[in-house]
């Protein structure tokens, strides 16, 4: 009764642990990393051939995306998810397979011309088409046996559509344990998707930490401010160009904008058409539909309910063809357009931005993330011209951004997922957050609930059934790139000082609305505490 862990141990994506129990093999999540790359992962220590299941939290490539090498490699087994996750990977590992295989083509072609060795593609399409044929759909809330001596449950983690976390419970002769893995919890009050349900209770909890060193900024009106995007670029003769990722953020547009014309908040303009111009994100959409009655929260229900679509709304239109796609900027009347890769890197967006950046009517609105390095972050921090297709374009259009609304619960909301389990558990391993935060985190749970938590590293092994570390990873990983040793960012008691920062910024935020005599006294305390430790 051993758990191994593997990806997302101080990194953030890459999600994989491995379960040995009853004689199993099982793999919870095998997810691509993405982004910086710290720390070296440990190989997962048994062939794939020999790996009889996966239990999937949710679609996200950083949660799903190597299935398919996998697969390639030698598993044949099953992989256990909700039915709308399986819809989603569908698709998504599919798009991936693609993606995989034009990235090889293009670097081949390149190659070939310098005498380079050809490359291979991570997987190909029949590698996703084949995990595909594996997947077993499960429902919500309901008990599985998938092994004598093992059965699991799936409840929402109200992340993504069909997002769960996964109760699993283990029994070997006469000792049972149940652990609880968070997958990634969601942000409360999301548009569609519902919020995050509870386990009922845990010995050992693998938590998600994404968010868990800092606090979300209060939820915009954000139906009001893309209302008002809309009505000044219309009025301007502009369109507003929203790159927009395909899973997840161009429904919840969608979702803004069907209340935004049912409101009439864009005067003078209630004709106005809506482009989705992503195969994927109209793909993504269906399964949306598909879903609605089971997995919609409570005020998407009372839409359909009343007969109304959340997402679906007059003058919604569907690019399907580079044709489609062409016909778009040949028609000059305003409209919206939310067009893929979100970061502006990839896909048909390039071709919006091409032909809309050099227009001062209009407006290029970004809705989520943009990683340095990308397009997007480019344009945000306001550079004058990009090169597109070869050609260089004057940046003359409205660069704008709303916030955006977060998949991830924050600090406070983790905190609060932790505390609603039912049963205190025996440990929390903390994973899938930055390097510090996983660390500063944990600290927050030891001081502020007293549990047992600690972050572990790749490689590490526990006992279930003893409730010891077989094996400590050490605090000490190779960079990939450099192949050099790097520490630990932050010691253990460094990381309870910063757990009891977060602490302290959470007791300012509850007393807002204090007396202003206690506020003043609150903030002389905290400001002699910081110059005292200032001045040493």
């Amino acid at each position: 009764m051993k758990l191994t862990f593997l990806g997302a141990t101080h990194e953030v994506t890459g999600s994989c642990f491995l379960l040995e129990a009853c004689g199993k093999n099982i793999l919870i999540d095998c997810g691509m990393e993405q982004g910086p790359d710290l720390y070296e992962n440990a190989e997962i220590p048994v062939k794939p051939s020999d790996i009889e299941m996966v239990l999937l939290t949710h679609a996200h490539m950083d949660h799903s995306g190597k299935l398919p090498l996998l697969y390639k490699n030698g598993f044949h087994g099953q992989v256990f998810s909700t039915t709308a996750t399986a819809d989603l990977c569908e698709i998504m590992l599919r798009d991936s397979a693609h993606i995989q295989m034009f990235e090889a083509e293009w670097k081949n072609r390149k190659g070939k011309r310098a005498g380079r060795v050809p490359v291979e593609p991570l997987y190909d399409m029949d590698d996703a088409l084949g995990v595909l044929s594996c997947f077993v759909r499960c429902e919500y809330s309901r008990e599985i046996i998938i092994a004598d001596g093992i059965r699991i449950r799936f409840i929402d983690a109200g992340h993504l559509l069909g997002s769960s976390s996964i109760e699993v419970w283990v029994r070997e002769k006469e000792t049972e344990k149940k652990i609880v893995f968070s997958g990634d919890i969601g942000n409360l009050n999301q548009p569609l998707i519902r919020d995050p349900q509870y386990p009922t209770g845990a010995d050992y909890v693998v938590m998600e930490s994404t968010y868990g060193d800092r606090s979300h900024d209060a939820p915009p009106d954000y139906v009001t401010a893309l209302a008002e995007v809309i009505q000044r670029t219309f009025d301007r003769g502009g369109n507003v160009v929203v790159p927009s990722f395909a899973v997840g953020r161009t429904q919840e547009m969608l979702y803004f904008i069907r209340q935004i014309k049912q409101d009439h908040l864009v005067k003078n303009h209630d004709d106005f058409e809506v482009w989705v111009d992503s195969p994927l994100a109209n793909e993504a959409t269906g399964i949306f539909r598909e879903h609605m009655w089971s997995d919609f929260d409570d005020e998407a229900l009372e839409l359909l309910h009343r007969g109304v679509n959340p997402i679906g709304f007059t003058g919604l239109k569907t690019s399907i063809t580079s044709d489609d796609s062409r016909a778009i900027n040949e028609d000059m009347r305003p409209k919206v357009i939310l067009s893929a890769s979100g970061m502006c890197d990839a896909g048909r967006i390039k071709h919006h931005l091409k032909h809309n950046l050099w227009r001062p009517e209009s407006t290029i609105l970004f809705v989520g993330y943009q990683a340095v390095g990308t397009l997007g972050r480019a344009l945000l921090d306001g550079v004058s011209s990009v090169k597109l297709f070869g050609e260089e374009i004057d940046v003359e259009a409205e660069i704008c951004r709303l916030p955006g609304i977060s998949g991830h619960a924050d600090n406070e909301g983790l905190m609060h997922w932790i505390s609603s389990i039912g049963e205190r558990p025996k440990k929390v391993f903390v994973v899938h957050g930055e390097d510090t935060v996983c660390d500063v985190f944990a600290g927050r749970l030891q001081d502020e609930l007293g549990l047992d938590a600690c972050a572990p590293y790749s490689g590490t092994v526990f006992d279930l059934a003893s409730g010891q570390f077989v094996v400590e990873a050490p605090p000490v990983r190779i960079k990939k790139e450099a192949g050099v040793k790097v520490s630990a960012k932050v010691t253990k008691t460094f990381a309870r000082l910063l757990a009891a920062g977060q602490r302290l910024i959470g007791v300012i935020r509850r007393n807002e609305g204090g007396a202003n005599r206690d506020l003043e006294k609150f903030a002389r305390e905290v400001n002699d505490l910081c110059d005292r430790w200032e001045r040493e």
